[in-house]
């Protein structure tokens, strides 16, 4: 019994935790977005991330070729942004990868995820991924391109696979109240 409860009182005081408000590299606060104390957030200062974003636990956030994060957007746990990618450079160039200034096959692309996206977990956002308002990515999705609102992706790599404007109909039937806030610009007209 003392096993469990010293497990449990451990984990409540080293775990993952939320952290409420986050200071942006221009000084701004953010005092509705959450940042668990477990992701790792790269080149911050690069990072343009607006208001109510989520960034779960054990993610990898990359900015160092620039990223924007849209509000209200959702990343949930165990998922790679990335705007840069070395993989090719090390192969090409072996031990001379390491501390080359400009090593040859590195690429660094601006990613962009939209106002009001969902990020499911283990997913991986390639490096120039762009993602409009409200998009659904399915967890464990490659997602390399652009991607227009509304989209449902998934896959590896991901594909359209839906809109969300379905899914979300009857949600908005059952609560017109809310329909004036949807994805922060009101209900849209329903997809085709």
């Amino acid at each position: 019994m003392f096993k469990l409860f010293a497990h449990s009182l451990l984990r409540r005081l080293i775990g993952p935790r939320m952290a409420y408000g986050y200071r942006r590299h221009d000084g701004a606060r953010l005092l509705h977005t959450r940042v668990s104390t477990a992701a790792e957030l790269q080149s911050p200062q690069q990072l343009q991330i607006e208001d109510h974003v989520f960034i779960g636990h054990f993610n990898f956030i990359d900015a160092s070729g620039g990223l924007s994060i849209g509000e209200g957007t959702q990343i949930t746990n165990h998922v790679s942004v990335l705007s840069h990618s070395s993989h090719v450079a090390v192969r090409l160039m072996g031990r001379r990868y390491w501390g080359h200034p400009e090593p040859a096959g590195l690429t660094r692309a601006a990613t962009v995820i939209g106002p009001y996206c969902f990020i499911g977990p283990g997913a991986v956002i390639a490096p120039g991924a762009c993602l409009g308002r409200g998009v659904l990515v399915r967890a464990h999705s490659y997602v390399d391109g652009e991607f227009p609102d509304f989209a449902i992706v998934g896959g590896q790599p991901a594909q359209v696979v839906g809109d969300v404007r379905e899914m979300d109909a009857a949600w908005l039937q059952r609560h017109p109240e809310i329909a004036a806030h949807y994805c922060g610009i009101g209900w849209p007209q329903a997809p085709r």
